[in-house]
């Protein structure tokens, strides 16, 4: 069986901006997201990063389909 990853960029351009504002969100949520290792956050902190990403993108997407 081979082990792949979900966990992959579909666009892999866009891997830094991706990056960037992952960080830029748990500075926002004030989670102590770091480069490198965060296994001691919690799966809470970890949790309201990539919901928070993932609505936010929703939103702009939202906004450019409405022409805004």
């Amino acid at each position: 069986m081979t082990n792949r990853s979900s966990n992959r960029t579909a666009v892999p351009e866009a891997k830094g901006a991706l990056d960037k504002f992952k960080y830029e969100v748990a500075n926002e949520l004030g989670v102590p997201l770091s480069e490198g290792y965060n296994g001691d956050l919690t799966s809470r902190q970890n949790g309201s990063v990539g919901g928070y990403m993932v609505k936010k993108m929703i939103e702009e997407q939202e906004k450019q389909m409405a022409g805004k």
